[in-house]
């Protein structure tokens, strides 16, 4: 299945819709306004809560956590590399995703027990503002969107010299 994001920076307060391929709203990502570090509530198109995205405050490296029905399914971690960033999508038992890329540009894969499970890029749309995720049957389109969103609020807060 393919996914269109529509390039955002999460700001507080923000609503915002993701669409499938041929534009029908799919989930609704909503961030809390005036809250202490980043929220943001991923939801269906009917307004139920599927995950809840929270950034960990005072955190040497940016990590978001990843809760489901209330409880900590994964983190969405900023890896450390001499020379690219790298993220990882640690969810419990061997699940883990490593993504790999060039996040500023859109064009990175999730990648899991050594098998690409999803790909990210702006050639699924001609808009610059818009990029697509396509995910494999199978895998949690949940976790991999989170994922996504969290890579665009690392990337807003690098731009604005929060993290380094």
């Amino acid at each position: 299945m393919i996914y269109r994001i529509k390039e955002k920076f999460w700001g507080f307060g923000d609503t915002f819709n993701i669409t499938n391929k041929n534009g029908d709203n799919c989930f609704v990502v909503k961030g809390k306004a005036f809250s202490w570090g980043n929220k943001l509530s991923f939801q269906d198109v009917s307004g139920k809560e599927l995950a809840f995205i929270s950034q960990k405050i005072l955190s040497f490296r940016p990590r978001y956590r990843i809760y489901i029905d209330g409880n900590l399914f994964a983190e969405v971690n900023k890896e450390f590399s001499w020379f690219s960033k790298k993220f990882l999508l640690d969810v419990p038992g061997p699940n883990d995703y490593s993504i790999d890329g060039s996040f500023w540009k859109h064009d990175y894969t999730f990648t899991r027990r050594s098998r690409a499970v999803a790909t990210v890029s702006k050639d699924f749309w001609g808009w610059t503002d818009s990029y697509g995720v396509e995910v494999e049957e199978g895998e949690d389109v949940v976790s991999i969107l989170c994922a996504c969103i969290v890579i665009d609020q690392v990337l807003a807060d690098d731009s604005n010299g929060d993290y380094g």
